[in-house]
């Protein structure tokens, strides 16, 4: 939902279910900013900074007059939950003060962010109403974690869902397809695998990397061998990651559109017939309805 009203420092990202939510600005950027697979924040007036809380509550005033009955908020920038607990805890009370009809606020969340807030800080700020983050594990493979310069670990990541949850806020884990180029896809899926069934997140989702800005920034940290996968390729790497899957109740979703097969079930339950539909893209992808190139986009 944008508001012409409010003057938003673009690009503007947020995930697909917050299609509909208010975006409010409350950091420009991303405080990491290193990953070689991301171009979201890479242009200069992305640099990242913290907005003043005037100026999120103007913007929240703003919306105010233009919208009635918001119900969700989704707090931009890169990484919003970089902000000490008190100033979170002052945004969350002015959303509701202002929007008190809005039921629900989110935010992206890098693991690093929540090395400093205890469980009895993020449910300070549950019960003020953040219900959900989402967090961008990416891969759970130390390794490729390393090369793509994530600045996280298997171990930080899955600290940080398990907090994340014991708070009571519902987590969503991303994950990137074809992360691990063809040398190391097996062990991206395998350990990404693993790190599903320790963190058991609420919410799963896959997004196909990818590299509207050219592939040269992310190979140099590769020492010039990585390999994108083809389709084929991409589909048997998530068949391995399902494959491997112990969960007891993730809703799982793989409908980005960046993805050409579109997968949507509830994890285990659904693993079956989840699994029948990348096999049967693997062996007759002409039958599996599979978004053409110029359909799919970050």
């Amino acid at each position: 939902m944008s508001n012409s009203a409010i003057k938003y420092i673009e690009p503007v990202f947020r995930p697909p279910s917050e299609g509909n939510s208010l975006i409010i600005q409350v950091t420009n950027g991303c405080s990491w900013n290193k990953c070689t697979f991301c171009e979201m924040y890479t242009s200069p007036m992305k640099k990242f900074r913290a907005r003043k809380d005037e100026d999120i509550i103007a913007d929240l005033m703003k919306a105010s007059l233009s919208y009635r009955g918001v119900q969700r908020v989704f707090l931009a920038d890169g990484d919003a939950m970089v902000l000490p607990t008190k100033r979170l805890l002052t945004i969350l009370k002015a959303i509701k003060g202002i929007l008190p009809s809005v039921t629900r606020v989110s935010a992206y969340c890098l693991p690093r962010n929540l090395k400093r807030k205890s469980v009895s800080d993020l449910k300070i700020l549950q019960k003020n109403g953040l219900g959900i983050l989402y967090v961008g594990a990416e891969s759970g493979d130390d390794l490729v974690l390393e090369k793509v310069n994530k600045g996280e670990t298997y171990a930080s990541t899955a600290e940080a869902v398990k907090k994340i949850n014991e708070a009571g806020i519902s987590s969503s884990m991303m994950i990137l397809n074809g992360l691990g180029g063809k040398k190391y896809s097996e062990q991206h899926a395998l350990n990404t695998a693993r790190l599903l069934n320790e963190c058991q997140p609420d919410y799963a989702a896959t997004l196909v990397v990818g590299f509207p800005l050219g592939i040269e920034r992310f190979k140099d940290s590769w020492d010039r061998d990585f390999e994108e996968l083809d389709q084929p390729s991409l589909f048997k790497e998530i068949e391995i990651l399902l494959e491997n899957t112990q969960l007891n109740n993730t809703t799982f979703r793989s409908d980005h559109a960046s993805n050409y097969l579109v997968l949507k079930g509830v994890l285990g339950k659904d693993k079956e017939r989840l699994l029948q539909q990348v096999r049967g893209a693997i062996a007759s992808p002409e039958k599996a309805q599979l978004r053409e190139e110029w359909q799919r986009g970050l």
